[in-house]
């Protein structure tokens, strides 16, 4: 009786590895969720990086509007500074959210790369975040004037990104 209990680990590990081969090896890594896209944006308000006064994200009556969550101890988030830099040439709304970052650092960050944003958020417990179903900085997101998320992008804008979700606005 107590010989096959030396046989549990074992059984145990077979199953895990099972779990394994029959999940991971099937799941594709390149694949992002976009479980918001097509639902209104989530009704937050966030504290305002340089007055602190709550701020909502969005307001509708502005028309669509890019939300791009950010670091300023993201790598990829200095990648994509000049892009954000470009769209703000162009004319086109960012509302920055800086995800679980100290406002200081936040604000060093913009001074030493610039400031694209026309708005500055601080998330700084990752709520905002957590409710946008954020998986890692950069990400931005597409919120048409209706309030709906039209489009998510993950990782560094490039100029091909920020053009395909522009072209989603329309």
């Amino acid at each position: 009786m107590k010989r096959w209990l030396a046989f549990v680990p074992l059984l145990i590990l077979l199953a895990l590895a099972g779990l394994f081969a029959g999940y991971a090896l099937k799941r594709d890594p390149r694949v992002q969720p976009h479980a918001l896209v097509g639902k209104p944006a989530p009704a937050l308000q966030l504290p305002e990086l340089t007055s602190g006064t709550p701020t909502a994200i969005r307001d509708a009556s502005e028309g669509p509007v890019l939300v791009n969550f950010f670091a300023s101890w993201c790598a990829p988030c200095e990648v994509e500074h000049p892009q954000l830099m470009a769209l703000k040439a162009q004319g086109v709304k960012v509302v920055g959210v800086a995800y679980k970052d100290a406002p200081a650092n936040t604000q060093a960050f913009l001074t030493r790369l610039g400031d694209p944003f026309a708005l500055h958020l601080v998330d700084r417990d990752g709520r905002a975040g957590l409710e946008f179903g954020v998986t890692g900085v950069p990400e931005t997101y597409l919120v048409g004037s209706d309030g709906v998320i039209i489009a998510k992008h993950t990782g560094p804008l490039t100029p091909d990104a920020a053009e395909d979700l522009l072209k989603k606005a329309k």
